[in-house]
């Protein structure tokens, strides 16, 4: 047996004891790590480690802890509450709002997690208030960071238009932008339909009423719906919505929420203006936070998604033994060299969206693209339709949770079952891995693009 297939099928042991045996599939990665990569890898420590994938570490527990610290002092709250002004009280259209702006986001530069990064806890937090699926809720939130991440300007579609330009290939910015738009859009609509979005509109309408004395009214000054007041959330059909004049926020302006609020807003212009890490970002906001009021910050320590750190910086561990030696390598030129072209576009879409549901998209783009020039040089295929082909299947699997953006969806989460959520992110994720691939080849390929 080749060290590249044991690789893969101690990989699918290491997926059959998790779910079976309910171990923490990164403890497990790690061991699978460091069992392959030294007995038949020849890997050193450094070898098994230079996997790790330390930004995303960073990343986790910096944007964590950072809106463990805003949900303690009411800032989601009160954000959430701002949100429903926004939309004036129909949540059914929350979703498609955070769909927008991380699209918006990605479309106008942010690298994708980046752009998750900053707007899945507070659209989870919103789930979280109004009982919208997580899944529903995340998976829009990864999907329009997708739609918008081909843009000319965007850092997905100018990495992928140069791999173009290098290897000669024929191309077009704009059909790749509306490729990957138009797929995630699409993909997005059905994931409405389908986790509850034909329900959240037949819920009509939420306003945050006071209520008459003895009913739990406010008092004068009081404020309405949750937090401290003793006005609540009412969801009623749009046509007997009671209008008032009391605030819409769930808590006051308080100094913490204040602060934090000009905390999100600087984690936004450092990530998108001044391109600083997330993470590290995230977490020297939440130390300055947590420094002037460490009451809160006692509280929000413990609420950092450590089981999910350790399972998704396990995993990406083995993958990167996996790459160290070569299985990655194996895969894509053992499909390259298949005499079908047509055969060999599909099975290297597979390739990428399999992959990329654990590994950097970028990088598998990066490594299938050049892999495809051979059969897109016969001219049976369109090179426009198998780039863009190829860069769906392998961004559109992000809500896998072993990827930076499902593993940010997982972690942002609040009140959740997270082994539950854990398991619906892999379905999923499982599902848009089976059947995506098929349809862009269907779609883009078998038409010959280009």
């Amino acid at each position: 047996m080749s060290p590249e297939l044991l690789s893969v099928l101690v990989l699918a042991v290491v997926f059959v004891i998790a779910t079976t045996r309910s171990v923490n599939m990164g403890a497990l990665a790690f061991a699978a790590a460091f069992g392959v990569g030294t007995l038949v890898a020849d890997l050193d420590a450094d070898g098994v480690f230079a996997g790790f994938p330390g930004d995303l570490f960073v990343v986790l527990v910096g944007v964590t802890y950072l809106f463990a610290l805003a949900r303690a002092n009411g800032t989601t709250d009160w954000l959430v509450h701002a949100a429903v002004r926004l939309v004036r009280g129909r949540v059914a259209l929350i979703p498609w709002v955070m769909f927008a702006l991380t699209g918006a986001l990605t479309a106008i530069g942010a690298v994708s997690p980046a752009a998750v990064a900053i707007v899945a806890p507070i659209a989870l937090s919103f789930a979280a208030r109004y009982g919208i699926s997580p899944l529903l809720m995340g998976a829009m939130v990864v999907h329009g960071a997708q739609a918008g991440g081909f843009s000319p300007i965007s850092i997905y579609g100018s990495i992928v238009n140069g791999i173009v330009e290098r290897e000669k290939l024929p191309g077009s910015e704009i059909t790749l932008f509306l490729a990957s738009l138009l797929a995630n859009l699409v993909i997005a609509a059905v994931v409405f339909a389908v986790c509850g979005g034909p329900k959240l509109w037949r819920q009509g309408t939420v306003a945050e009423t006071a209520a008459s004395p003895g009913e739990g009214d406010e008092e004068p000054g009081g404020t309405a719906g949750g937090g401290t007041g003793g006005g609540g959330i009412r969801t009623a059909p749009a046509s007997t919505l009671t209008r008032t004049d009391a605030p819409a926020a769930a808590v006051p302006l308080t100094a913490p929420v204040i602060a934090t609020l000009v905390c999100l807003v600087a984690l936004v212009v450092a990530v998108l203006g001044f391109d600083l890490d997330a993470g590290l970002t995230a977490i020297t906001l939440a130390v300055v936070l947590s420094t002037v009021w460490p009451d809160v910050s006692r509280r929000a320590v413990t609420e950092i998604a450590w089981p999910t750190v350790l399972l998704i910086c396990g995993v990406l561990t083995y993958v990167g033994v996996l790459d160290e030696m070569g299985t990655i390598t194996w895969a894509g030129e053992g499909v390259g060299g298949i005499g079908v072209p047509l055969l060999a576009a599909v099975l290297l879409c597979y390739i990428g969206a399999i992959v990329s549901a654990f590994a950097s998209s970028v990088g598998i783009m990066g490594a299938l693209i050049p892999l495809a020039v051979p059969f897109l040089a016969q001219g049976e295929i369109g090179a426009v339709g198998m780039v863009a082909a190829l860069a769906v299947s392998a961004t559109v699997v992000d809500v896998s949770p072993f990827s930076t953006n499902g593993a940010l969806v997982l972690a942002a989460a609040p009140d959740v079952d997270r082994e539950r959520f854990f398991r619906q992110l892999m379905a999923y994720g499982g599902i848009v891995v089976a059947a995506v691939p098929a349809v862009v080849w269907l779609v883009m390929v078998v038409p010959g693009w280009g």
